[in-house]
């Protein structure tokens, strides 16, 4: 895992174990598998959106947020980054 990924991968399972008020990623957790559910879809689609119709740079903004989201409900799941890498990894088999 690169040094970006891993240090957000940190972050997102501190936050997931103290849940500091003010935090957005905290927010999420409290919302629940079914808000970060529709969080990760409405995310999707911007990045959809985006890739269509903007430039390249707003693409990569709105695939980072989806990105983000997608950490969290695999964290949200008791999921590790690992697991998600080990089923990209089977693919290519």
């Amino acid at each position: 895992m690169s040094e970006v990924l891993s240090h957000l991968w940190e972050v997102i399972e501190e936050r997931k174990r103290t849940l500091p008020p003010g935090s957005n990623t905290a927010s999420l957790f409290a919302g629940g598998l079914p808000r970060l559910a529709q969080k990760v879809g409405e995310e999707a689609v911007e990045t959809a959106i985006a890739a269509l119709s903007e430039s390249p740079e707003r693409t990569v903004y709105e695939m980072a947020d989806l990105f983000y989201h997608c950490l969290v409900l695999l964290a949200a799941k008791d999921l590790t980054f690992l697991e998600l890498e080990a089923e990209l990894a089977r693919r290519f088999k």
